[in-house]
Protein backbone atom coordinates (compact mmCIF):
# COMPACT_ATOMS: atom_id res chain seq x y z
CA UNK A 1 0.00 0.00 0.00
CA UNK A 2 1.38 3.36 -0.44
CA UNK A 3 2.49 5.42 2.26
CA UNK A 4 0.34 8.41 1.62
CA UNK A 5 1.24 9.90 5.10
CA UNK A 6 3.78 10.52 2.84
CA UNK A 7 2.66 11.96 0.47
CA UNK A 8 0.78 14.32 1.91
CA UNK A 9 3.42 15.62 3.78
CA UNK A 10 5.60 16.50 0.95
CA UNK A 11 2.94 17.49 -1.62
CA UNK A 12 1.04 19.81 0.55
CA UNK A 13 2.68 23.01 1.03
CA UNK A 14 3.90 23.96 4.26
CA UNK A 15 0.93 26.67 4.99
CA UNK A 16 -1.34 23.68 3.79
CA UNK A 17 -0.02 20.81 6.16
CA UNK A 18 -0.74 23.32 9.04
CA UNK A 19 -4.12 23.97 8.00
CA UNK A 20 -4.65 20.10 7.71
CA UNK A 21 -3.05 19.93 11.63
CA UNK A 22 -5.41 22.92 12.89
CA UNK A 23 -8.69 21.14 11.57
CA UNK A 24 -7.32 17.50 13.07
CA UNK A 25 -6.69 19.25 16.38
CA UNK A 26 -10.56 20.90 16.46
CA UNK A 27 -12.08 17.71 15.42
CA UNK A 28 -10.49 15.29 17.75
CA UNK A 29 -12.04 18.23 20.31
CA UNK A 30 -15.07 17.38 19.11
CA UNK A 31 -14.86 13.46 18.93
CA UNK A 32 -15.70 13.58 15.34
CA UNK A 33 -14.50 11.36 12.39
CA UNK A 34 -12.30 13.59 9.64
CA UNK A 35 -10.91 12.81 6.22
CA UNK A 36 -9.31 14.37 3.01
CA UNK A 37 -11.63 13.83 0.27
CA UNK A 38 -12.82 15.31 -2.88
CA UNK A 39 -10.08 17.32 -5.14
CA UNK A 40 -7.55 17.02 -2.71
CA UNK A 41 -7.24 13.35 -2.63
CA UNK A 42 -7.55 13.26 -6.49
CA UNK A 43 -4.67 16.39 -7.05
CA UNK A 44 -2.55 14.40 -4.28
CA UNK A 45 -2.77 11.43 -6.17
CA UNK A 46 -2.06 12.49 -9.49
CA UNK A 47 0.70 14.95 -8.69
CA UNK A 48 -0.95 17.82 -10.36
CA UNK A 49 -0.96 21.18 -7.75
CA UNK A 50 -3.12 21.09 -4.62
CA UNK A 51 -5.33 23.99 -4.77
CA UNK A 52 -7.87 24.16 -1.87
CA UNK A 53 -8.59 21.59 1.07
CA UNK A 54 -11.69 19.25 0.70
CA UNK A 55 -12.28 18.31 4.45
CA UNK A 56 -15.39 15.78 5.36
CA UNK A 57 -16.75 14.91 9.03
CA UNK A 58 -19.02 12.53 10.13
CA UNK A 59 -20.45 15.11 12.37
CA UNK A 60 -21.84 18.63 12.24
CA UNK A 61 -19.49 20.88 10.54
CA UNK A 62 -21.36 24.07 11.33
CA UNK A 63 -20.45 23.53 15.11
CA UNK A 64 -16.64 24.14 14.33
CA UNK A 65 -16.95 27.91 13.41
CA UNK A 66 -16.47 29.56 16.57
CA UNK A 67 -13.22 27.43 17.24
CA UNK A 68 -12.33 27.86 13.87
CA UNK A 69 -12.41 31.70 14.46
CA UNK A 70 -10.38 31.27 17.42
CA UNK A 71 -7.83 29.96 15.36
CA UNK A 72 -7.23 32.55 13.34
CA UNK A 73 -9.20 30.83 10.51
CA UNK A 74 -12.12 33.03 8.54
CA UNK A 75 -15.56 31.65 7.55
CA UNK A 76 -15.99 32.46 3.66
CA UNK A 77 -19.48 31.26 3.71
CA UNK A 78 -21.94 28.64 5.08
CA UNK A 79 -24.46 26.53 3.58
CA UNK A 80 -27.30 25.50 6.02
CA UNK A 81 -29.00 22.84 3.70
CA UNK A 82 -25.94 20.83 3.05
CA UNK A 83 -23.99 21.42 6.03
CA UNK A 84 -21.02 23.17 4.14
CA UNK A 85 -18.40 25.55 6.13
CA UNK A 86 -16.74 27.68 3.64
CA UNK A 87 -13.07 28.78 5.30
CA UNK A 88 -10.31 30.69 4.54
CA UNK A 89 -7.27 29.29 7.23
CA UNK A 90 -4.22 30.85 8.08
CA UNK A 91 -1.92 31.15 5.20
CA UNK A 92 -4.72 32.54 2.78
CA UNK A 93 -4.96 28.21 1.99
CA UNK A 94 -9.22 27.77 1.10
CA UNK A 95 -10.94 24.87 2.49
CA UNK A 96 -14.24 23.21 2.55
CA UNK A 97 -15.23 21.19 5.53
CA UNK A 98 -18.91 19.03 4.82
CA UNK A 99 -21.27 16.97 6.71
CA UNK A 100 -20.85 12.80 5.63
CA UNK A 101 -24.14 12.87 3.82
CA UNK A 102 -26.46 10.81 1.43
CA UNK A 103 -28.50 12.24 -0.77
CA UNK A 104 -31.78 11.40 -2.49
CA UNK A 105 -33.45 13.87 -5.39
CA UNK A 106 -36.83 13.99 -5.92
CA UNK A 107 -36.95 15.99 -9.36
CA UNK A 108 -33.52 16.52 -11.46
CA UNK A 109 -31.98 20.51 -10.47
CA UNK A 110 -33.95 20.40 -7.06
CA UNK A 111 -32.26 20.75 -3.81
CA UNK A 112 -31.45 17.20 -2.42
CA UNK A 113 -32.92 15.59 0.77
CA UNK A 114 -29.41 15.04 2.92
CA UNK A 115 -28.93 13.16 6.00
CA UNK A 116 -26.00 12.47 7.69
CA UNK A 117 -24.49 9.58 6.76
CA UNK A 118 -21.22 6.98 7.11
CA UNK A 119 -18.18 8.32 5.18
CA UNK A 120 -18.68 5.26 2.48
CA UNK A 121 -22.10 6.52 1.57
CA UNK A 122 -20.76 9.99 1.34
CA UNK A 123 -18.19 8.80 -1.54
CA UNK A 124 -20.99 6.87 -3.63
CA UNK A 125 -23.24 10.16 -3.79
CA UNK A 126 -20.20 11.90 -5.51
CA UNK A 127 -19.84 13.00 -9.21
CA UNK A 128 -16.44 11.46 -10.67
CA UNK A 129 -14.97 8.03 -9.87
CA UNK A 130 -11.76 10.43 -8.70
CA UNK A 131 -13.86 12.60 -6.49
CA UNK A 132 -14.85 9.89 -4.68
CA UNK A 133 -11.45 9.19 -2.57
CA UNK A 134 -10.85 10.14 1.35
CA UNK A 135 -7.81 9.88 2.96
CA UNK A 136 -8.00 9.43 7.22
CA UNK A 137 -6.98 11.80 8.98
CA UNK A 138 -7.93 9.49 12.66
CA UNK A 139 -5.76 8.38 14.81
CA UNK A 140 -6.22 4.71 14.30
CA UNK A 141 -5.78 4.92 10.85
CA UNK A 142 -4.39 8.56 9.80
CA UNK A 143 -3.19 7.58 6.20
CA UNK A 144 -5.92 4.95 5.18
CA UNK A 145 -6.74 5.21 1.47
CA UNK A 146 -10.96 4.84 0.99
CA UNK A 147 -11.78 3.84 -2.84
CA UNK A 148 -14.64 2.00 -3.02
CA UNK A 149 -15.21 3.37 -6.72
CA UNK A 150 -11.53 2.77 -7.89
CA UNK A 151 -10.84 6.15 -8.51
CA UNK A 152 -6.97 5.45 -8.55
CA UNK A 153 -7.34 3.51 -11.64
CA UNK A 154 -8.94 6.06 -13.44
CA UNK A 155 -6.50 8.93 -12.55
CA UNK A 156 -3.54 6.37 -13.86
CA UNK A 157 -6.03 5.63 -17.02
CA UNK A 158 -6.62 9.84 -16.83
CA UNK A 159 -10.27 8.94 -17.67
CA UNK A 160 -13.40 10.69 -16.39
CA UNK A 161 -16.10 8.39 -14.82
CA UNK A 162 -19.40 9.12 -13.66
CA UNK A 163 -20.45 6.95 -10.12
CA UNK A 164 -23.42 6.25 -11.87
CA UNK A 165 -25.94 6.32 -14.56
CA UNK A 166 -28.70 8.89 -13.09
CA UNK A 167 -25.34 11.21 -12.31
CA UNK A 168 -26.39 13.88 -15.10
CA UNK A 169 -30.06 13.62 -14.40
CA UNK A 170 -29.57 14.24 -10.93
CA UNK A 171 -27.06 17.32 -10.66
CA UNK A 172 -27.25 18.80 -14.04
CA UNK A 173 -24.50 20.96 -13.28
CA UNK A 174 -22.15 17.97 -13.36
CA UNK A 175 -22.15 18.32 -17.07
CA UNK A 176 -20.41 21.63 -16.85
CA UNK A 177 -17.66 20.13 -14.35
CA UNK A 178 -17.28 17.21 -16.66
CA UNK A 179 -16.03 20.10 -19.49
CA UNK A 180 -14.27 21.53 -16.71
CA UNK A 181 -11.66 18.82 -15.56
CA UNK A 182 -11.82 17.50 -19.21
CA UNK A 183 -10.29 20.78 -20.28
CA UNK A 184 -8.31 21.79 -17.24
CA UNK A 185 -6.43 17.84 -17.16
CA UNK A 186 -6.90 17.62 -20.95
CA UNK A 187 -8.43 14.11 -19.78
CA UNK A 188 -11.02 12.36 -22.21
CA UNK A 189 -14.55 11.17 -20.47
CA UNK A 190 -14.40 6.90 -20.76
CA UNK A 191 -16.79 5.48 -22.77
CA UNK A 192 -19.88 5.19 -21.01
CA UNK A 193 -20.02 8.39 -19.71
CA UNK A 194 -19.72 10.20 -23.03
CA UNK A 195 -22.75 8.38 -24.26
CA UNK A 196 -24.56 9.89 -21.14
CA UNK A 197 -23.07 13.08 -21.14
CA UNK A 198 -24.33 13.34 -25.04
CA UNK A 199 -28.04 11.82 -24.04
CA UNK A 200 -28.36 14.39 -21.37
CA UNK A 201 -27.11 17.35 -23.33
CA UNK A 202 -29.95 16.09 -26.01
CA UNK A 203 -32.28 16.01 -23.86
CA UNK A 204 -31.67 19.58 -21.86
CA UNK A 205 -31.16 18.57 -18.59
CA UNK A 206 -29.21 21.40 -18.17
CA UNK A 207 -32.17 23.32 -17.99
CA UNK A 208 -33.14 22.65 -14.48
CA UNK A 209 -29.84 23.25 -13.08
CA UNK A 210 -30.28 25.43 -9.79
CA UNK A 211 -28.82 28.70 -9.30
CA UNK A 212 -26.50 27.74 -6.06
CA UNK A 213 -24.73 25.28 -8.76
CA UNK A 214 -24.20 27.63 -10.86
CA UNK A 215 -22.75 29.87 -8.50
CA UNK A 216 -20.26 27.88 -7.39
CA UNK A 217 -18.91 26.69 -11.19
CA UNK A 218 -18.36 30.17 -11.52
CA UNK A 219 -16.59 30.57 -8.36
CA UNK A 220 -14.16 27.41 -9.44
CA UNK A 221 -13.29 29.73 -12.66
CA UNK A 222 -11.51 32.35 -10.81
CA UNK A 223 -8.76 29.61 -9.19
CA UNK A 224 -8.14 28.11 -12.85
CA UNK A 225 -4.33 27.93 -13.78
CA UNK A 226 -5.74 28.71 -17.41
CA UNK A 227 -9.18 30.63 -17.09
CA UNK A 228 -9.27 31.75 -20.52
CA UNK A 229 -8.87 28.37 -21.65
CA UNK A 230 -11.76 26.96 -19.32
CA UNK A 231 -13.81 29.55 -21.03
CA UNK A 232 -13.35 28.70 -24.33
CA UNK A 233 -14.48 25.16 -23.53
CA UNK A 234 -17.21 26.08 -21.79
CA UNK A 235 -18.51 28.36 -24.88
CA UNK A 236 -17.85 25.83 -27.59
CA UNK A 237 -20.28 23.13 -25.64
CA UNK A 238 -22.54 25.89 -24.91
CA UNK A 239 -22.40 25.79 -21.20
CA UNK A 240 -21.35 29.42 -20.73
CA UNK A 241 -24.78 30.49 -21.64
CA UNK A 242 -25.83 28.70 -18.55
CA UNK A 243 -23.61 30.54 -16.43
CA UNK A 244 -24.96 33.77 -17.75
CA UNK A 245 -27.10 34.14 -21.11
CA UNK A 246 -24.85 37.23 -21.85
CA UNK A 247 -21.34 35.80 -21.19
CA UNK A 248 -19.03 35.00 -24.11
CA UNK A 249 -15.03 34.93 -24.53
CA UNK A 250 -15.38 38.13 -26.42
CA UNK A 251 -16.80 39.61 -23.34
CA UNK A 252 -13.61 39.21 -21.66
CA UNK A 253 -10.30 41.11 -21.61
CA UNK A 254 -7.82 39.02 -22.47
CA UNK A 255 -4.38 40.92 -22.50
CA UNK A 256 -5.46 41.94 -19.10
CA UNK A 257 -5.76 38.34 -17.93
CA UNK A 258 -2.28 37.14 -19.65
CA UNK A 259 -0.33 39.65 -18.29
CA UNK A 260 -1.78 39.10 -15.04
CA UNK A 261 -0.76 35.51 -15.09
CA UNK A 262 2.72 36.75 -15.96
CA UNK A 263 3.32 39.51 -13.30
CA UNK A 264 1.59 37.07 -11.03
CA UNK A 265 4.32 33.71 -12.21
CA UNK A 266 7.36 36.94 -11.82
CA UNK A 267 6.05 37.87 -8.06
CA UNK A 268 5.94 33.32 -7.16
CA UNK A 269 9.66 33.21 -8.47
CA UNK A 270 10.77 35.41 -5.68
CA UNK A 271 8.33 33.72 -3.00
CA UNK A 272 5.18 36.42 -2.80
CA UNK A 273 1.82 34.68 -3.28
CA UNK A 274 -0.67 35.98 -4.04
CA UNK A 275 -4.34 35.35 -4.16
CA UNK A 276 -5.71 36.76 -7.86
CA UNK A 277 -9.01 34.79 -8.23
CA UNK A 278 -11.12 38.50 -7.48
CA UNK A 279 -8.82 39.84 -10.34
CA UNK A 280 -9.39 36.96 -12.73
CA UNK A 281 -13.14 37.25 -12.42
CA UNK A 282 -12.81 41.20 -13.43
CA UNK A 283 -10.90 40.74 -16.46
CA UNK A 284 -13.20 37.56 -17.42
CA UNK A 285 -16.30 39.80 -17.12
CA UNK A 286 -14.42 42.74 -18.35
CA UNK A 287 -16.81 43.84 -21.12
CA UNK A 288 -20.42 42.48 -19.57
CA UNK A 289 -22.84 45.37 -18.25
CA UNK A 290 -22.77 46.48 -15.02
CA UNK A 291 -25.90 45.07 -14.40
CA UNK A 292 -24.56 41.40 -15.45
CA UNK A 293 -21.60 41.84 -13.93
CA UNK A 294 -23.91 42.11 -10.40
CA UNK A 295 -26.54 39.19 -11.20
CA UNK A 296 -22.92 36.81 -11.26
CA UNK A 297 -21.99 38.34 -8.31
CA UNK A 298 -25.17 37.29 -6.57
CA UNK A 299 -24.34 33.84 -7.23
CA UNK A 300 -21.15 33.35 -5.64
CA UNK A 301 -21.29 31.67 -2.36
CA UNK A 302 -18.02 33.11 -1.24
CA UNK A 303 -18.89 36.66 -0.13
CA UNK A 304 -15.38 37.44 0.65
CA UNK A 305 -14.52 37.15 -3.27
CA UNK A 306 -17.71 39.26 -3.66
CA UNK A 307 -16.28 41.79 -1.90
CA UNK A 308 -12.86 41.42 -3.11
CA UNK A 309 -13.32 41.88 -6.83
CA UNK A 310 -15.92 45.17 -6.08
CA UNK A 311 -12.85 46.61 -4.06
CA UNK A 312 -10.20 45.68 -6.38
CA UNK A 313 -10.71 49.14 -8.46
CA UNK A 314 -10.46 51.57 -5.50
CA UNK A 315 -7.77 49.99 -3.89
CA UNK A 316 -5.91 50.85 -7.22
CA UNK A 317 -6.66 54.50 -7.34
CA UNK A 318 -5.46 54.91 -3.87
CA UNK A 319 -2.24 52.54 -4.35
CA UNK A 320 -1.68 54.61 -7.19
CA UNK A 321 -2.65 58.17 -5.70
CA UNK A 322 0.60 57.29 -3.11
CA UNK A 323 2.77 56.00 -5.19
CA UNK A 324 2.28 58.96 -7.54
CA UNK A 325 2.77 61.45 -4.48
CA UNK A 326 5.24 62.32 -1.24
CA UNK A 327 4.82 58.87 0.08
CA UNK A 328 7.06 57.33 -2.58
CA UNK A 329 9.34 60.46 -3.47
CA UNK A 330 12.40 58.05 -2.83
CA UNK A 331 13.13 54.29 -3.68
CA UNK A 332 13.66 53.11 -0.38
CA UNK A 333 10.12 54.90 0.73
CA UNK A 334 8.37 53.38 -2.69
CA UNK A 335 10.09 49.91 -1.86
CA UNK A 336 8.06 50.07 2.28
CA UNK A 337 4.82 51.08 0.33
CA UNK A 338 4.29 48.33 -2.26
CA UNK A 339 5.85 45.51 0.22
CA UNK A 340 3.24 46.69 2.66
CA UNK A 341 0.45 46.74 0.28
CA UNK A 342 -1.23 43.65 -0.77
CA UNK A 343 0.42 41.44 -3.70
CA UNK A 344 -3.25 41.12 -4.80
CA UNK A 345 -3.38 45.21 -5.55
CA UNK A 346 -0.16 45.60 -6.75
CA UNK A 347 -0.45 43.27 -9.42
CA UNK A 348 -4.15 44.60 -10.16
CA UNK A 349 -3.13 48.17 -10.40
CA UNK A 350 0.32 47.89 -12.63
CA UNK A 351 -1.97 45.17 -14.93
CA UNK A 352 -4.59 48.73 -14.89
CA UNK A 353 -2.84 51.46 -14.44
CA UNK A 354 -2.36 54.21 -17.23
CA UNK A 355 0.49 56.76 -15.23
CA UNK A 356 3.37 55.55 -16.70
CA UNK A 357 5.56 57.04 -13.43
CA UNK A 358 3.39 54.29 -11.11
CA UNK A 359 3.97 51.43 -13.60
CA UNK A 360 8.10 52.10 -13.88
CA UNK A 361 7.83 52.29 -9.58
CA UNK A 362 5.81 48.78 -9.48
CA UNK A 363 8.23 47.13 -12.34
CA UNK A 364 11.40 48.66 -10.42
CA UNK A 365 9.48 46.89 -7.13
CA UNK A 366 9.13 43.54 -9.18
CA UNK A 367 12.11 43.62 -10.84
CA UNK A 368 15.36 46.01 -10.85
CA UNK A 369 15.16 46.87 -6.97
CA UNK A 370 15.41 43.32 -5.81
CA UNK A 371 18.64 42.77 -7.90
CA UNK A 372 20.62 45.60 -5.59
CA UNK A 373 19.96 43.69 -3.03
CA UNK A 374 22.58 41.26 -4.18
CA UNK A 375 25.19 44.05 -3.45
CA UNK A 376 24.92 43.22 0.13
CA UNK A 377 28.47 41.62 0.77
CA UNK A 378 27.70 38.81 2.61
CA UNK A 379 31.23 36.97 3.31
CA UNK A 380 32.31 39.99 4.57
CA UNK A 381 28.89 40.26 6.68
CA UNK A 382 29.94 36.87 8.08
CA UNK A 383 33.69 37.72 8.91
CA UNK A 384 32.03 40.52 11.16
CA UNK A 385 29.66 38.13 12.77
CA UNK A 386 26.84 39.73 11.40
CA UNK A 387 24.67 36.68 10.23
CA UNK A 388 20.84 35.43 10.64
CA UNK A 389 21.95 34.62 14.02
CA UNK A 390 22.57 37.91 15.42
CA UNK A 391 18.95 39.34 16.57
CA UNK A 392 19.08 42.24 14.54
CA UNK A 393 20.37 41.04 11.59
CA UNK A 394 16.95 41.63 9.79
CA UNK A 395 16.86 45.03 10.92
CA UNK A 396 20.17 46.02 9.69
CA UNK A 397 20.72 43.79 6.33
CA UNK A 398 16.97 45.78 5.78
CA UNK A 399 18.68 49.28 6.26
CA UNK A 400 21.69 48.78 4.46
CA UNK A 401 19.29 47.63 1.49
CA UNK A 402 17.05 50.87 1.68
CA UNK A 403 20.30 52.97 1.92
CA UNK A 404 21.88 51.11 -1.74
CA UNK A 405 18.27 52.07 -3.04
CA UNK A 406 18.76 55.64 -2.26
CA UNK A 407 22.04 56.02 -3.53
CA UNK A 408 23.59 56.56 0.19
CA UNK A 409 26.39 53.93 0.11
CA UNK A 410 27.90 52.95 -3.45
CA UNK A 411 30.92 50.85 -2.76
CA UNK A 412 31.66 47.71 -1.06
CA UNK A 413 34.18 50.27 1.55
CA UNK A 414 31.12 52.53 2.26
CA UNK A 415 28.91 49.22 3.08
CA UNK A 416 31.65 47.56 5.26
CA UNK A 417 31.97 51.19 7.34
CA UNK A 418 28.41 51.41 8.04
CA UNK A 419 27.95 47.64 9.19
CA UNK A 420 31.06 47.48 11.20
CA UNK A 421 29.40 49.37 14.31
CA UNK A 422 26.87 46.91 14.40
CA UNK A 423 29.59 43.45 14.58
CA UNK A 424 29.34 42.66 18.18
CA UNK A 425 31.85 41.41 20.12
CA UNK A 426 34.47 38.22 19.42
CA UNK A 427 33.72 35.42 21.83
CA UNK A 428 35.64 35.29 24.70
CA UNK A 429 39.03 32.97 24.25
CA UNK A 430 38.72 29.02 25.78
CA UNK A 431 40.69 28.63 29.12
CA UNK A 432 44.51 27.18 28.24
CA UNK A 433 43.93 23.43 28.86
CA UNK A 434 46.46 22.44 31.58
CA UNK A 435 48.95 19.59 32.02
CA UNK A 436 50.67 17.90 34.62
CA UNK A 437 49.65 15.96 37.78
CA UNK A 438 48.03 19.19 38.88
CA UNK A 439 45.45 18.60 35.67
CA UNK A 440 44.53 15.23 36.49
CA UNK A 441 43.98 15.68 40.15
CA UNK A 442 41.70 19.23 38.76
CA UNK A 443 39.95 17.09 36.43
CA UNK A 444 39.47 14.19 39.07
CA UNK A 445 38.02 16.70 41.24
CA UNK A 446 35.37 18.31 38.79
CA UNK A 447 33.82 14.75 37.70
CA UNK A 448 33.86 13.89 41.61
CA UNK A 449 31.96 16.91 42.58
CA UNK A 450 29.35 16.33 39.44
CA UNK A 451 28.66 13.00 41.25
CA UNK A 452 28.65 14.25 44.45
CA UNK A 453 31.54 12.24 46.12
CA UNK A 454 34.71 13.39 47.58
CA UNK A 455 37.51 14.69 45.38
CA UNK A 456 40.53 12.01 45.98
CA UNK A 457 43.65 13.40 47.42
CA UNK A 458 46.35 14.02 45.02
CA UNK A 459 49.34 11.63 45.46
CA UNK A 460 52.48 13.15 47.47
CA UNK A 461 55.35 14.47 46.22
CA UNK A 462 59.17 12.49 47.35
CA UNK A 463 59.72 15.49 49.75
CA UNK A 464 56.92 14.99 52.08
CA UNK A 465 57.76 11.48 52.19
CA UNK A 466 58.26 10.34 55.75
CA UNK A 467 61.54 8.79 56.53
CA UNK A 468 60.46 5.10 58.03
CA UNK A 469 59.03 4.78 54.74
CA UNK A 470 61.12 2.73 52.29
CA UNK A 471 62.15 4.52 49.01
CA UNK A 472 62.17 1.54 46.55
CA UNK A 473 61.23 -2.47 46.62
CA UNK A 474 65.27 -2.99 47.55
CA UNK A 475 65.51 -0.65 51.17
CA UNK A 476 62.40 -2.00 51.82
CA UNK A 477 63.65 -5.94 51.78
CA UNK A 478 66.86 -4.28 54.12
CA UNK A 479 64.38 -2.73 56.62
CA UNK A 480 63.20 -5.50 59.50
CA UNK A 481 59.91 -5.90 59.27
CA UNK A 482 58.43 -5.68 62.97
CA UNK A 483 55.50 -7.81 64.35
CA UNK A 484 54.52 -5.70 66.74
CA UNK A 485 55.56 -2.60 68.99
CA UNK A 486 59.21 -3.20 70.34
CA UNK A 487 59.77 -6.85 69.19
CA UNK A 488 61.88 -7.99 66.31
CA UNK A 489 61.59 -10.71 64.14
CA UNK A 490 63.10 -14.57 64.83
CA UNK A 491 65.41 -13.93 62.41
CA UNK A 492 67.44 -10.70 62.17
CA UNK A 493 68.05 -8.56 59.03
CA UNK A 494 71.51 -8.53 57.16
CA UNK A 495 73.98 -5.97 58.36
CA UNK A 496 73.83 -2.57 56.70
CA UNK A 497 76.64 -2.19 54.04
CA UNK A 498 78.84 0.99 54.66
CA UNK A 499 77.79 3.78 52.48
CA UNK A 500 80.44 3.72 49.39
CA UNK A 501 82.54 6.63 48.36
CA UNK A 502 81.98 8.82 45.35
CA UNK A 503 84.06 7.54 42.62
CA UNK A 504 84.98 9.11 39.72
CA UNK A 505 82.80 9.13 36.71
CA UNK A 506 83.39 5.76 34.41
CA UNK A 507 84.17 6.24 31.06
CA UNK A 508 81.72 4.71 28.69
CA UNK A 509 83.23 1.19 27.04
CA UNK A 510 83.14 1.12 23.28
CA UNK A 511 80.64 -0.69 21.75
CA UNK A 512 82.54 -3.26 19.39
Amino acid sequence: MADYIYTMETRLTPEQLRGVNLIQDITRQQEANLYLTGGAVRDLISGLPIRDLDFTIQGNPLKLQRELERSGAFIQGVDDDLKVVYVLLPGNVRAEICMARSETYAKPGKPPVVAPATINEDLRRRDFTINAMALSLNPGSRGLLLDPSNGVADIEAKLLRILHNYAFYEEPSRLIRATRYSARFHWPLEERTQARYNAAKENGYIEHVSSSAVGVEIEQLAYEEDPLHILRALEKEDWLKVLHPHWSVAKADVPGLTQLAKLRQQMYEFGIVSDNSASVLYFLTRRLADKDVADIRKLIPRRDLVENWKRLEDDAKELAKKLAGKESATPSRTWQLLSAAKPETVLFTQVTTKQQGVSQKIGNYLGKWRQTRQKLPLPEMAELRITPALPEYARVSEEAFLLLLDGKLRSRNEILKFLKPYSPPPPPPPPPAKRGKGAKAEAAAVAAGRKGAKAPVAAPVESARPATAPVNSKEAEKTPAKTGPGKKTDKPGPEKAPPEKPSAEKKPKKKS
